[in-house]
């Protein structure tokens, strides 16, 4: 067993609205190099979620609820912040080939300006996920469209619910 000290902790935080397959596949990823992953659902007062806040933990803890190494939480704050106080040293950002690496770099250049201690690390999302994001996601399941391939059951049974 590894002391305290020795385990490699991570962060992976957004808005998660929804959590999608391209989502898990980044967790997944992450898990192989990390100890424990802090999923962190970020709250902007500038968005409009499909879900609430509450809603968004919720989906994430059921879908992670057989992981003792899997936390999640959310923040309404900087995610430096919370990486410094939970005493996290990565944050992890999913890479897709659509144009994220200009937003990413800049964001994880923040980052390192404002807390030098947390490295970004970038995984790329698997290939069968590289065209999933959550706003595409919403769109199709507002039209009425089958999303069972983009997003966990978790997350299908939590919208197909909010339809009644």
């Amino acid at each position: 067993m590894k002391n305290k000290a020795s385990i490699k902790k991570a962060l992976y935080a957004g808005s998660f609205d929804p959590f999608t397959n391209g989502h898990l596949d980044i967790v997944k990823r992450s898990l192989k190099v990390f100890d424990e992953l802090h999923i962190v659902v970020a709250i902007s007062p500038t968005k409009n979620p499909l879900f609430s806040d509450d809603d968004r933990v919720a989906v994430l803890k059921a879908i992670f609820k057989g992981y003792d190494n899997i936390f999640v939480h959310s923040w309404d704050g900087l995610t430096v912040d919370f990486a410094t106080k939970h005493e996290v040293t990565h944050m992890v950002r999913g890479l897709r080939p659509t144009g994220d690496f200009e937003g990413e770099f800049q964001m994880a250049s923040m980052n390192n300006t404002l807390a030098s201690k947390v490295e970004s690390v970038f995984f790329m999302t698997g290939e069968e996920h590289f065209f999933i994001s959550s706003s595409l996601v919403r769109e199709v399941f507002g039209h009425g469209g089958d999303i069972s391939k983009f997003v966990p059951k978790e997350v299908l049974s939590f919208l197909n619910g909010k339809k009644k």
